[in-house]
Protein backbone atom coordinates (compact mmCIF):
# COMPACT_ATOMS: atom_id res chain seq x y z
CA UNK A 1 0.00 0.00 0.00
CA UNK A 2 0.40 3.55 -0.44
CA UNK A 3 0.41 6.84 1.77
CA UNK A 4 0.13 10.34 0.49
CA UNK A 5 2.46 11.64 3.08
CA UNK A 6 4.82 8.48 2.88
CA UNK A 7 4.93 4.77 3.45
CA UNK A 8 5.50 2.13 6.04
CA UNK A 9 5.18 -1.78 5.88
CA UNK A 10 1.96 -2.87 7.49
CA UNK A 11 2.50 -7.00 7.52
CA UNK A 12 -0.35 -8.72 8.68
CA UNK A 13 -0.49 -9.90 12.18
CA UNK A 14 0.46 -13.04 13.86
CA UNK A 15 -1.78 -15.66 12.69
CA UNK A 16 -3.09 -17.57 16.07
CA UNK A 17 -2.71 -21.31 16.29
CA UNK A 18 -5.22 -23.51 14.24
CA UNK A 19 -8.25 -24.82 15.61
CA UNK A 20 -8.92 -28.26 14.20
CA UNK A 21 -9.95 -29.23 10.46
CA UNK A 22 -11.43 -25.86 10.35
CA UNK A 23 -9.02 -23.05 10.75
CA UNK A 24 -9.26 -20.27 13.05
CA UNK A 25 -10.94 -17.72 10.11
CA UNK A 26 -13.38 -20.13 9.38
CA UNK A 27 -14.42 -21.01 12.86
CA UNK A 28 -15.40 -17.61 13.65
CA UNK A 29 -17.37 -16.60 10.58
CA UNK A 30 -19.26 -19.78 11.15
CA UNK A 31 -19.71 -18.26 14.91
CA UNK A 32 -21.03 -14.96 13.76
CA UNK A 33 -23.51 -16.60 10.96
CA UNK A 34 -24.93 -18.86 14.27
CA UNK A 35 -25.49 -16.48 16.37
CA UNK A 36 -26.08 -13.80 13.50
CA UNK A 37 -29.03 -15.74 12.59
CA UNK A 38 -31.01 -15.67 16.27
CA UNK A 39 -30.21 -11.33 15.61
CA UNK A 40 -31.74 -11.60 12.69
CA UNK A 41 -35.29 -13.58 12.88
CA UNK A 42 -35.47 -12.47 16.65
CA UNK A 43 -34.76 -9.09 18.37
CA UNK A 44 -33.69 -7.29 14.66
CA UNK A 45 -37.62 -7.14 12.60
CA UNK A 46 -37.20 -10.72 13.22
CA UNK A 47 -39.56 -12.73 12.01
CA UNK A 48 -39.98 -15.13 15.08
CA UNK A 49 -40.95 -11.99 17.40
CA UNK A 50 -43.63 -10.32 14.89
CA UNK A 51 -44.90 -14.52 14.47
CA UNK A 52 -45.24 -14.80 18.40
CA UNK A 53 -46.57 -11.55 19.31
CA UNK A 54 -49.10 -12.09 16.40
CA UNK A 55 -50.44 -15.06 18.17
CA UNK A 56 -51.12 -13.56 21.33
CA UNK A 57 -52.53 -10.16 19.67
CA UNK A 58 -49.67 -8.15 21.42
CA UNK A 59 -47.90 -5.10 19.30
CA UNK A 60 -44.13 -5.66 18.83
CA UNK A 61 -43.19 -2.59 17.07
CA UNK A 62 -42.07 -1.31 20.77
CA UNK A 63 -39.94 -4.31 21.82
CA UNK A 64 -38.54 -4.31 18.20
CA UNK A 65 -37.45 -0.37 18.34
CA UNK A 66 -36.23 -1.21 21.81
CA UNK A 67 -34.24 -4.11 20.76
CA UNK A 68 -32.70 -2.08 17.94
CA UNK A 69 -31.84 0.87 20.66
CA UNK A 70 -30.06 -1.86 22.72
CA UNK A 71 -28.47 -3.01 19.42
CA UNK A 72 -26.88 0.60 18.91
CA UNK A 73 -25.88 0.59 22.05
CA UNK A 74 -23.96 -2.60 22.68
CA UNK A 75 -22.16 -1.95 19.23
CA UNK A 76 -21.44 2.15 20.06
CA UNK A 77 -19.86 0.88 23.96
CA UNK A 78 -17.95 -1.80 22.34
CA UNK A 79 -14.95 -0.30 22.95
CA UNK A 80 -15.17 0.07 26.38
CA UNK A 81 -15.88 -4.01 27.05
CA UNK A 82 -13.68 -5.70 24.08
CA UNK A 83 -9.92 -4.88 24.96
CA UNK A 84 -8.46 -8.69 24.10
CA UNK A 85 -9.36 -12.02 22.32
CA UNK A 86 -9.96 -13.29 25.99
CA UNK A 87 -12.37 -10.63 26.15
CA UNK A 88 -13.72 -10.98 22.76
CA UNK A 89 -14.39 -14.83 22.82
CA UNK A 90 -15.96 -14.48 26.58
CA UNK A 91 -18.51 -11.31 25.15
CA UNK A 92 -19.51 -14.10 22.64
CA UNK A 93 -20.10 -17.02 24.62
CA UNK A 94 -21.97 -15.42 27.16
CA UNK A 95 -24.18 -14.01 24.92
CA UNK A 96 -25.11 -17.10 22.89
CA UNK A 97 -25.62 -18.20 26.07
CA UNK A 98 -27.52 -15.71 27.53
CA UNK A 99 -30.02 -15.17 24.38
CA UNK A 100 -30.49 -19.20 23.99
CA UNK A 101 -31.74 -19.91 27.35
CA UNK A 102 -33.42 -16.13 28.22
CA UNK A 103 -35.67 -17.48 24.75
CA UNK A 104 -37.83 -19.65 26.98
CA UNK A 105 -39.45 -16.43 28.09
CA UNK A 106 -40.72 -16.27 24.88
CA UNK A 107 -43.27 -20.05 25.31
CA UNK A 108 -45.10 -17.30 27.93
CA UNK A 109 -47.42 -14.52 27.35
CA UNK A 110 -46.05 -11.41 25.94
CA UNK A 111 -45.18 -9.43 29.54
CA UNK A 112 -42.30 -7.00 30.78
CA UNK A 113 -40.35 -10.08 31.10
CA UNK A 114 -40.13 -10.48 27.04
CA UNK A 115 -38.58 -6.58 26.84
CA UNK A 116 -35.81 -7.35 29.57
CA UNK A 117 -34.85 -10.17 28.09
CA UNK A 118 -35.39 -8.34 24.56
CA UNK A 119 -33.35 -5.80 24.95
CA UNK A 120 -30.53 -7.27 26.95
CA UNK A 121 -29.73 -9.60 24.55
CA UNK A 122 -30.03 -7.30 21.84
CA UNK A 123 -27.37 -5.00 23.55
CA UNK A 124 -24.80 -8.46 24.58
CA UNK A 125 -25.67 -8.97 20.33
CA UNK A 126 -24.37 -5.61 19.67
CA UNK A 127 -21.17 -6.25 22.09
CA UNK A 128 -21.11 -9.83 20.12
CA UNK A 129 -20.61 -8.29 16.28
CA UNK A 130 -18.17 -5.87 17.66
CA UNK A 131 -16.24 -8.92 18.99
CA UNK A 132 -16.43 -10.35 16.10
CA UNK A 133 -13.73 -7.42 14.81
CA UNK A 134 -11.31 -8.81 16.89
CA UNK A 135 -11.33 -12.25 14.97
CA UNK A 136 -11.39 -10.54 11.69
CA UNK A 137 -8.74 -8.87 12.26
CA UNK A 138 -6.18 -11.47 13.43
CA UNK A 139 -7.45 -14.73 12.05
CA UNK A 140 -7.77 -13.04 8.67
CA UNK A 141 -4.87 -12.47 6.44
CA UNK A 142 -5.38 -8.61 4.81
CA UNK A 143 -6.63 -9.57 1.50
CA UNK A 144 -8.83 -11.87 3.26
CA UNK A 145 -10.85 -9.87 5.37
CA UNK A 146 -13.77 -8.05 2.77
CA UNK A 147 -14.17 -12.17 1.65
CA UNK A 148 -14.38 -13.09 5.81
CA UNK A 149 -17.32 -10.45 5.86
CA UNK A 150 -19.28 -11.10 3.10
CA UNK A 151 -18.99 -14.94 4.08
CA UNK A 152 -20.27 -13.87 7.37
CA UNK A 153 -23.29 -12.11 5.83
CA UNK A 154 -24.20 -14.41 3.42
CA UNK A 155 -24.03 -17.34 5.56
CA UNK A 156 -26.10 -15.58 8.49
CA UNK A 157 -28.31 -14.65 5.75
CA UNK A 158 -29.19 -18.16 4.70
CA UNK A 159 -29.43 -19.57 8.19
CA UNK A 160 -31.81 -16.76 8.62
CA UNK A 161 -33.93 -17.86 5.12
CA UNK A 162 -34.61 -21.41 7.38
CA UNK A 163 -35.71 -19.88 10.31
CA UNK A 164 -38.03 -17.85 8.56
CA UNK A 165 -39.50 -20.51 6.59
CA UNK A 166 -40.05 -22.85 9.50
CA UNK A 167 -41.57 -19.63 11.48
CA UNK A 168 -44.26 -19.02 8.80
CA UNK A 169 -44.19 -21.97 7.43
CA UNK A 170 -44.55 -24.60 10.00
CA UNK A 171 -44.61 -22.74 13.71
CA UNK A 172 -43.31 -19.98 15.75
CA UNK A 173 -41.70 -21.89 18.17
CA UNK A 174 -40.15 -24.18 16.18
CA UNK A 175 -38.72 -21.56 14.22
CA UNK A 176 -37.21 -20.16 17.82
CA UNK A 177 -35.77 -23.87 18.61
CA UNK A 178 -33.98 -23.80 15.43
CA UNK A 179 -32.72 -20.65 16.21
CA UNK A 180 -31.50 -21.56 19.89
CA UNK A 181 -30.28 -24.56 18.35
CA UNK A 182 -28.13 -22.13 15.81
CA UNK A 183 -26.85 -20.51 19.64
CA UNK A 184 -26.14 -23.93 20.54
CA UNK A 185 -23.95 -24.46 17.50
CA UNK A 186 -22.20 -20.68 18.30
CA UNK A 187 -21.34 -21.78 21.47
CA UNK A 188 -20.19 -24.76 20.46
CA UNK A 189 -17.51 -23.90 18.09
CA UNK A 190 -17.11 -20.37 20.12
CA UNK A 191 -15.52 -22.64 22.53
CA UNK A 192 -12.35 -23.16 19.94
CA UNK A 193 -11.71 -19.60 19.11
CA UNK A 194 -8.54 -19.07 19.90
CA UNK A 195 -8.28 -15.93 23.03
CA UNK A 196 -4.63 -15.68 22.89
CA UNK A 197 -2.10 -13.41 21.14
CA UNK A 198 -2.76 -10.74 21.39
CA UNK A 199 -3.59 -8.21 24.00
CA UNK A 200 -4.59 -6.93 26.03
CA UNK A 201 -5.74 -3.26 24.22
CA UNK A 202 -5.46 -0.07 25.74
CA UNK A 203 -8.70 1.78 25.32
CA UNK A 204 -7.56 3.98 22.00
CA UNK A 205 -9.58 4.50 19.22
CA UNK A 206 -8.03 5.26 16.21
CA UNK A 207 -4.16 4.19 15.78
CA UNK A 208 -1.82 7.09 16.50
CA UNK A 209 -0.57 9.28 13.47
CA UNK A 210 3.10 8.54 12.47
CA UNK A 211 5.36 8.19 9.88
CA UNK A 212 3.46 6.54 7.08
CA UNK A 213 -0.14 6.24 9.02
CA UNK A 214 -3.58 7.93 8.07
CA UNK A 215 -5.25 9.51 10.07
CA UNK A 216 -8.72 7.20 10.60
CA UNK A 217 -10.79 10.15 12.12
CA UNK A 218 -11.85 12.09 9.40
CA UNK A 219 -12.92 9.29 6.78
CA UNK A 220 -14.64 7.38 9.66
CA UNK A 221 -16.80 9.96 10.43
CA UNK A 222 -17.52 10.67 6.99
CA UNK A 223 -18.52 6.73 6.39
CA UNK A 224 -20.68 6.66 10.25
CA UNK A 225 -22.70 10.05 8.49
CA UNK A 226 -23.17 7.79 4.88
CA UNK A 227 -23.70 4.88 6.54
CA UNK A 228 -26.81 6.38 9.04
CA UNK A 229 -27.96 8.41 6.28
CA UNK A 230 -28.39 5.63 3.68
CA UNK A 231 -29.38 3.26 6.14
CA UNK A 232 -32.87 5.39 7.01
CA UNK A 233 -34.49 4.11 3.45
CA UNK A 234 -33.43 0.39 5.15
CA UNK A 235 -35.84 1.56 8.21
CA UNK A 236 -38.64 2.47 5.54
CA UNK A 237 -38.38 -0.91 3.56
CA UNK A 238 -39.20 -2.75 7.04
CA UNK A 239 -42.19 -0.15 8.43
CA UNK A 240 -43.38 0.60 4.66
CA UNK A 241 -42.41 -1.70 2.28
CA UNK A 242 -42.28 -5.18 3.63
CA UNK A 243 -45.96 -5.03 5.34
CA UNK A 244 -47.49 -4.16 2.26
CA UNK A 245 -46.52 -7.25 0.83
CA UNK A 246 -47.87 -9.44 4.36
CA UNK A 247 -49.90 -11.50 2.20
CA UNK A 248 -47.35 -12.82 0.29
CA UNK A 249 -46.52 -14.42 3.20
CA UNK A 250 -44.96 -18.12 2.11
CA UNK A 251 -43.13 -16.38 -0.96
CA UNK A 252 -41.39 -13.59 1.30
CA UNK A 253 -40.11 -16.13 3.72
CA UNK A 254 -37.74 -17.48 1.85
CA UNK A 255 -37.19 -14.90 -1.71
CA UNK A 256 -36.62 -12.04 0.66
CA UNK A 257 -33.27 -12.21 1.70
CA UNK A 258 -32.43 -13.87 -1.60
CA UNK A 259 -31.65 -10.89 -3.71
CA UNK A 260 -29.28 -9.31 -1.15
CA UNK A 261 -27.54 -12.82 -0.77
CA UNK A 262 -27.04 -13.08 -4.43
CA UNK A 263 -25.05 -9.60 -4.54
CA UNK A 264 -22.62 -10.37 -1.67
CA UNK A 265 -22.03 -13.80 -3.46
CA UNK A 266 -21.33 -11.67 -6.99
CA UNK A 267 -19.48 -9.08 -5.44
CA UNK A 268 -17.18 -11.65 -3.20
CA UNK A 269 -16.74 -13.60 -6.31
CA UNK A 270 -15.69 -10.22 -8.14
CA UNK A 271 -13.32 -9.25 -5.61
CA UNK A 272 -10.00 -10.23 -6.76
CA UNK A 273 -10.49 -9.23 -10.62
CA UNK A 274 -9.04 -6.00 -11.71
CA UNK A 275 -11.94 -4.56 -12.88
CA UNK A 276 -13.01 -1.32 -11.44
CA UNK A 277 -15.79 -1.52 -8.95
CA UNK A 278 -16.45 1.64 -8.07
CA UNK A 279 -19.63 2.21 -10.16
CA UNK A 280 -21.45 -0.38 -8.59
CA UNK A 281 -21.99 1.70 -5.70
CA UNK A 282 -23.59 4.30 -8.20
CA UNK A 283 -25.63 1.37 -10.07
CA UNK A 284 -27.65 0.02 -6.63
CA UNK A 285 -28.31 3.60 -5.89
CA UNK A 286 -29.93 3.85 -9.00
CA UNK A 287 -31.85 0.25 -7.89
CA UNK A 288 -32.72 1.36 -4.46
CA UNK A 289 -34.35 4.69 -6.16
CA UNK A 290 -36.09 2.43 -9.01
CA UNK A 291 -37.83 0.36 -6.22
CA UNK A 292 -39.16 3.04 -4.30
CA UNK A 293 -40.60 4.17 -8.12
CA UNK A 294 -41.82 0.77 -8.64
CA UNK A 295 -43.59 1.01 -5.05
CA UNK A 296 -45.45 4.13 -5.78
CA UNK A 297 -46.78 3.12 -8.81
CA UNK A 298 -46.98 -0.76 -9.16
CA UNK A 299 -49.99 -2.76 -7.64
CA UNK A 300 -49.48 -5.33 -4.39
CA UNK A 301 -48.93 -8.24 -6.87
CA UNK A 302 -46.60 -10.93 -6.70
CA UNK A 303 -44.80 -9.68 -9.99
CA UNK A 304 -44.79 -6.61 -7.87
CA UNK A 305 -43.33 -7.89 -5.16
CA UNK A 306 -40.40 -9.70 -6.88
CA UNK A 307 -39.46 -6.42 -8.78
CA UNK A 308 -38.99 -4.21 -5.69
CA UNK A 309 -37.31 -6.86 -3.47
CA UNK A 310 -35.10 -7.88 -6.34
CA UNK A 311 -33.86 -4.26 -6.84
CA UNK A 312 -34.16 -3.32 -3.10
CA UNK A 313 -32.20 -5.93 -1.17
CA UNK A 314 -29.54 -6.38 -4.12
CA UNK A 315 -28.88 -2.54 -3.58
CA UNK A 316 -28.56 -3.20 0.41
CA UNK A 317 -26.44 -6.46 -0.52
CA UNK A 318 -23.75 -4.28 -2.30
CA UNK A 319 -24.06 -1.07 0.20
CA UNK A 320 -23.76 -3.47 3.09
CA UNK A 321 -20.61 -5.40 1.53
CA UNK A 322 -19.13 -1.81 0.81
CA UNK A 323 -19.41 -0.13 4.40
CA UNK A 324 -18.56 -3.83 6.14
CA UNK A 325 -15.24 -4.23 3.98
CA UNK A 326 -14.03 -0.82 4.76
CA UNK A 327 -14.04 -1.64 8.36
CA UNK A 328 -12.57 -4.66 8.04
CA UNK A 329 -9.60 -2.75 5.94
CA UNK A 330 -9.34 0.34 8.62
CA UNK A 331 -9.03 -2.51 11.23
CA UNK A 332 -5.13 -2.98 10.10
CA UNK A 333 -4.57 0.15 11.43
CA UNK A 334 -6.80 0.16 14.61
CA UNK A 335 -5.45 -0.90 18.03
CA UNK A 336 -8.87 -1.98 18.78
CA UNK A 337 -10.64 -3.21 16.08
CA UNK A 338 -13.50 -3.89 18.54
CA UNK A 339 -14.36 -0.57 18.40
CA UNK A 340 -13.64 0.28 14.87
CA UNK A 341 -16.02 -2.56 13.99
CA UNK A 342 -19.28 -1.37 16.52
CA UNK A 343 -18.97 2.22 15.84
CA UNK A 344 -18.60 1.68 12.75
CA UNK A 345 -22.20 -0.23 12.00
CA UNK A 346 -23.38 1.26 14.73
CA UNK A 347 -24.38 4.11 12.46
CA UNK A 348 -26.36 1.07 10.41
CA UNK A 349 -28.68 0.14 13.30
CA UNK A 350 -28.83 4.05 14.03
CA UNK A 351 -30.08 4.31 10.32
CA UNK A 352 -32.63 2.14 10.17
CA UNK A 353 -33.72 2.65 14.11
CA UNK A 354 -34.62 6.26 12.92
CA UNK A 355 -35.82 5.25 9.36
CA UNK A 356 -38.22 2.60 11.38
CA UNK A 357 -39.53 5.39 13.49
CA UNK A 358 -40.52 7.26 10.40
CA UNK A 359 -41.64 4.54 8.19
CA UNK A 360 -44.11 3.43 11.25
CA UNK A 361 -46.20 6.28 11.53
CA UNK A 362 -45.74 6.66 7.46
CA UNK A 363 -47.46 3.00 7.04
CA UNK A 364 -50.71 4.54 8.59
CA UNK A 365 -52.56 5.15 4.93
CA UNK A 366 -51.74 5.23 1.33
CA UNK A 367 -51.30 9.17 0.99
CA UNK A 368 -48.37 8.74 3.70
CA UNK A 369 -47.11 5.64 2.29
CA UNK A 370 -46.31 7.53 -1.09
CA UNK A 371 -44.76 10.59 1.46
CA UNK A 372 -42.50 7.81 2.88
CA UNK A 373 -41.26 6.92 -0.85
CA UNK A 374 -40.86 11.03 -1.79
CA UNK A 375 -38.54 10.68 1.33
CA UNK A 376 -36.73 7.64 0.80
CA UNK A 377 -35.99 9.49 -2.81
CA UNK A 378 -34.78 12.37 -1.11
CA UNK A 379 -31.86 10.43 0.91
CA UNK A 380 -31.10 8.76 -2.32
CA UNK A 381 -29.82 12.20 -3.38
CA UNK A 382 -28.18 13.17 -0.43
CA UNK A 383 -26.62 10.18 -0.39
CA UNK A 384 -25.69 10.20 -4.51
CA UNK A 385 -24.00 14.25 -3.16
CA UNK A 386 -21.87 12.45 -0.74
CA UNK A 387 -20.59 9.55 -2.34
CA UNK A 388 -17.91 11.42 -4.20
CA UNK A 389 -16.58 12.95 -0.72
CA UNK A 390 -16.67 9.82 0.74
CA UNK A 391 -14.91 7.64 -1.68
CA UNK A 392 -11.91 10.47 -2.59
CA UNK A 393 -11.92 10.41 2.03
CA UNK A 394 -11.47 6.34 2.33
CA UNK A 395 -8.79 6.76 -1.11
CA UNK A 396 -6.29 8.63 1.09
CA UNK A 397 -6.37 5.57 3.41
CA UNK A 398 -7.14 2.44 1.56
CA UNK A 399 -5.91 3.04 -2.20
CA UNK A 400 -6.47 -0.71 -3.01
CA UNK A 401 -9.83 -0.93 -1.74
CA UNK A 402 -12.09 -2.83 -4.57
CA UNK A 403 -14.74 -0.02 -4.48
CA UNK A 404 -12.34 2.74 -4.72
CA UNK A 405 -10.20 1.92 -7.71
CA UNK A 406 -11.73 5.01 -9.93
CA UNK A 407 -10.69 7.94 -7.01
CA UNK A 408 -7.04 6.76 -7.53
CA UNK A 409 -6.63 9.76 -9.99
CA UNK A 410 -7.82 11.96 -7.40
CA UNK A 411 -6.06 11.64 -5.15
CA UNK A 412 -2.73 14.24 -4.98
CA UNK A 413 -0.31 14.05 -7.14
CA UNK A 414 3.11 12.71 -5.58
CA UNK A 415 6.77 14.13 -7.23
CA UNK A 416 8.04 12.05 -9.38
CA UNK A 417 10.88 11.44 -6.65
CA UNK A 418 8.16 10.74 -4.12
CA UNK A 419 7.12 8.20 -6.55
CA UNK A 420 9.99 6.54 -7.19
CA UNK A 421 10.94 6.17 -3.56
CA UNK A 422 7.60 4.93 -2.69
CA UNK A 423 8.07 1.97 -5.58
CA UNK A 424 11.76 1.26 -4.14
CA UNK A 425 10.50 0.32 -0.96
CA UNK A 426 7.67 -1.52 -2.10
CA UNK A 427 10.23 -3.44 -4.17
CA UNK A 428 12.10 -4.25 -1.65
CA UNK A 429 9.24 -5.65 0.84
CA UNK A 430 7.62 -7.69 -2.03
CA UNK A 431 11.09 -9.96 -1.50
CA UNK A 432 10.15 -10.33 1.93
CA UNK A 433 8.09 -13.35 2.72
CA UNK A 434 4.76 -13.49 4.77
CA UNK A 435 6.65 -15.00 8.09
CA UNK A 436 9.30 -12.00 7.14
CA UNK A 437 7.06 -9.56 6.93
CA UNK A 438 5.65 -10.72 10.04
CA UNK A 439 8.60 -10.24 11.93
CA UNK A 440 10.18 -7.16 10.63
CA UNK A 441 6.68 -5.71 11.27
CA UNK A 442 6.78 -6.49 15.12
CA UNK A 443 11.05 -5.35 14.73
CA UNK A 444 8.97 -2.01 13.71
CA UNK A 445 7.34 -2.25 16.73
CA UNK A 446 10.35 -2.32 18.74
CA UNK A 447 9.84 -6.58 20.25
CA UNK A 448 12.36 -8.17 21.03
CA UNK A 449 13.44 -11.79 19.85
CA UNK A 450 11.65 -13.47 22.58
CA UNK A 451 8.18 -11.51 22.31
CA UNK A 452 8.26 -12.02 18.53
CA UNK A 453 8.88 -15.69 18.87
CA UNK A 454 5.90 -16.01 21.89
CA UNK A 455 4.01 -14.13 19.62
CA UNK A 456 4.59 -16.26 16.30
CA UNK A 457 4.89 -19.40 18.23
CA UNK A 458 8.57 -20.05 17.39
CA UNK A 459 11.43 -20.49 18.85
CA UNK A 460 14.25 -17.12 18.99
CA UNK A 461 16.37 -19.46 17.02
CA UNK A 462 14.05 -19.36 14.15
CA UNK A 463 13.18 -15.73 14.55
CA UNK A 464 16.72 -14.57 14.23
CA UNK A 465 17.04 -16.57 11.16
CA UNK A 466 14.32 -14.41 9.82
CA UNK A 467 15.72 -11.35 11.19
CA UNK A 468 19.13 -12.21 9.09
CA UNK A 469 17.13 -12.50 5.99
CA UNK A 470 15.65 -9.81 5.89
CA UNK A 471 18.81 -7.77 6.80
CA UNK A 472 20.06 -9.57 3.64
CA UNK A 473 17.26 -8.92 1.29
CA UNK A 474 16.69 -5.20 2.03
CA UNK A 475 20.50 -4.68 2.43
CA UNK A 476 20.89 -3.02 6.19
CA UNK A 477 22.67 -3.84 8.70
CA UNK A 478 21.09 -3.72 11.80
CA UNK A 479 17.23 -2.75 12.89
CA UNK A 480 18.17 0.81 13.17
CA UNK A 481 18.87 0.44 9.72
CA UNK A 482 15.53 -1.26 8.61
CA UNK A 483 13.38 1.30 10.44
CA UNK A 484 14.88 4.37 8.59
CA UNK A 485 14.72 2.46 5.46
CA UNK A 486 10.93 1.39 6.11
CA UNK A 487 9.63 3.96 7.94
CA UNK A 488 11.19 7.28 6.76
CA UNK A 489 9.63 9.99 5.72
CA UNK A 490 9.80 11.16 2.04
CA UNK A 491 10.43 14.73 2.37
Amino acid sequence: MYYPKGWVLLASPAKPRSAGILDDRAVSVAVFALFSAWLLTVSFEGRILYALADKYGAEPHDLVFGAMAACFGGLATSGFFIRSLQAARNIILGTVSFCALGSSVFLTPPSLAWSAFLWAGSFLMGLSIASWGHYVKYCAKPGERTTTVAEGLIYSNILMIAINVVTANVSPYLGLALAVLFLGGAFALGARLVCGTPGPIPFAPLAEEGPGVPSLLKPLLFLFLFVGVITVDSGLMYQVISPAYTHHATLSSWYWAIPYIAALYVMKRSLGRSSDKSNVLYVALAMMGLAFLAFMTLDRSVGSYLLVDTLMLGAFGVYDLFWWSVLADLLEFAPNPGLILGVGLSSNVLGVLVGGLIGRRAFQGLELQQGSSVLALAVLFVIAAMLPRLQRELSLVLKDHAFLTAFREALPEASREEKKEAMDKLALVRRLTDREREVADLLLQGRTYKDIAHRLFVSENTVKYHVKNIYAKVNVQNKVELVNLLTERVS
